[in-house]
């Protein structure tokens, strides 16, 4: 099976280099790589000109519009009929194309998605950030790495569907924030199958220091809200686990001014996050470190529910997001 991998990229040179390197150790060669620069000031063009001796690639420039936007340019320039989406923070393992080829032959489905992991090379900051995105005690239990939860729903950074899905719907829709979860939506509502590929698995470097990581979760907070005005009925109580407990610990922290005791709740839960964090990166650092990376993905989810879900559903203001301008910066 032939794949066109799609990568849309903002001001990141250096992990796009990192990304194709990946590429060269691919088992598997039956792809092309299309690199839309999304409206970039420090551009990538030179490396990927570097590459193309090497594998099938092409790089297309315009004018910044965000990921969705940059992902339908690309499907409109690929070839083939089933199209791969990477973020350019991610590194692919070497048997990705492998794995993926034999799960569609096998048992075909015109949408996939895959987990990502935390590779050995990432900093200690980056291991603990993808901990909290992926373990069970924060979020990763409502993301893209868990099929049981209705049906599957894959997300951009590691994800494919057929051509046949973007005569469809269109591709990604116009938002800023959420746009995958809004396509794995449309191709469930369209009646196509999807997915899970477990060992389809990227390396997803994510943001690297925890003020980019807020303002990541804070709009996929907000995201949540503007999902559900877009598809009635895709909020699910779990979704708002986050802000119960952005509140909750708020509200014990208020009460241990009368009893400390208040506060055991939440420190069982620092002592849950470190175990767990210990026994599944084996490093006390990373361990530690998850536990603010937890906190602030919470944090910042659950305040960009709470003021998404006033401003979205008390005050019928339409869709907004945050950080547009600077959340690269």
């Amino acid at each position: 099976m032939n794949f066109s991998v799609i990568i849309p990229v903002y001001n990141r040179p250096d992990e796009v280099k990192e990304l194709l390197d990946s590429f060269l150790v691919q088992k598997s060669a039956d792809f092309e790589i299309i690199i839309i620069e999304d409206g970039s000031t420090i551009k990538c063009e030179n490396v990927v000109k570097s590459y193309q001796s090497k594998f099938d690639i092409s790089y297309f420039f315009k004018e910044n519009g965000g990921p969705a936007s940059a992902r339908n340019h690309g499907m409109a320039k690929a070839k083939y009929d089933y199209f791969v989406f990477f973020d350019s923070d991610c590194i692919i393992p070497e048997a990705y194309f492998e794995i993926v080829s034999k799960a569609l032959n096998d048992n075909f489905s015109d949408a996939y998605g895959g987990p990502d992991a935390a590779h050995k090379s990432f900093t200690s900051i980056q291991k603990a950030i993808s901990y909290s995105m992926t373990s069970f005690f924060t979020t990763g239990g409502i993301r893209g790495g868990n099929e049981k939860m209705e049906q599957f729903k894959p997300r951009s950074f590691n994800m494919g569907y057929s051509r046949n899905i973007y005569e469809k719907t269109g591709g990604f829709s116009n938002m800023r924030f959420g746009e995958d979860v809004d396509m794995s939506l449309k191709i469930l509502e369209n009646g196509f199958k999807t997915q899970l590929i477990r060992d389809a698995f990227v390396y997803h470097k994510r943001r690297t220091d925890f003020r980019k990581f807020f303002k990541q979760v804070y709009n996929s907070g907000i995201a949540r809200i503007n999902l559900e005005k877009r598809h009635p009925g895709s909020l699910k109580l779990v979704h708002a686990m986050p802000a119960a407990f952005f509140l909750g610990t708020l509200f014990l922290i208020f009460l241990s001014v009368i009893n400390w005791m208040f506060l055991l709740p939440i420190g069982l839960y620092i002592i849950l996050i470190l175990a767990d964090a210990l026994i599944k990166t084996k490093s006390f650092i990373v361990a530690c470190t998850a536990i603010p990376a937890s906190f602030t993905q919470l944090y910042g989810y659950g305040l960009g529910f709470i003021v998404s879900f006033w401003r979205r559903i008390f005050l019928k203001q339409d869709e907004f997001h945050a950080f547009r301008k600077n959340f690269y910066k």
